[in-house]
């Protein structure tokens, strides 16, 4: 299961379905991974933020006890194929989940996320929230 940046997100700041939703992958012994646009994603978020210092402690507690999946070549070419019809049909999402959506794919891993709204236009993407 790839973990979305909005999970990690709402796990960091002590969401209590996100620390519910963690305990029981855990329980399940569920293989979590993140990628890296989720990595681009986090950091950015810390040199954005009024805190940066914190905000690096705390991404880096999450990341340094995580599988990473790439963005790479096969997951880029699918990145770019969800992103191309979206756009055709009118349907844009950040072009961060797509490349995540890619990631998810190519992998054959469903992705939990707090933002439902935006990975539920990808077709054929399996999709968990909490």
């Amino acid at each position: 299961m790839i973990l979305d940046t909005s999970f990690l997100i709402d796990l960091m700041d002590g969401l209590p379905e996100a620390i519910e939703k963690l305990k029981q992958l855990g329980q399940l012994k569920e293989n979590c991974f993140i990628t890296t646009p989720t990595i681009f994603e986090l950091w950015s978020g810390i040199v954005q933020s009024d805190k940066p210092e914190q905000e690096k402690g705390k991404v880096l507690d999450i990341l340094e006890s995580q599988l990473i999946l790439n963005f790479d070549k096969p997951s880029a070419e699918e990145a770019g194929r969800i992103d191309g019809i979206l756009i055709k049909e009118g349907t844009v999402i950040d072009p961060e989940d797509c490349m995540i959506a890619g990631i998810a794919k190519i992998n054959n891993e469903k992705v939990l996320t707090g933002n439902i709204k935006h990975f539920q236009k990808v077709p054929g993407i399996d999709l968990e929230s909490y």
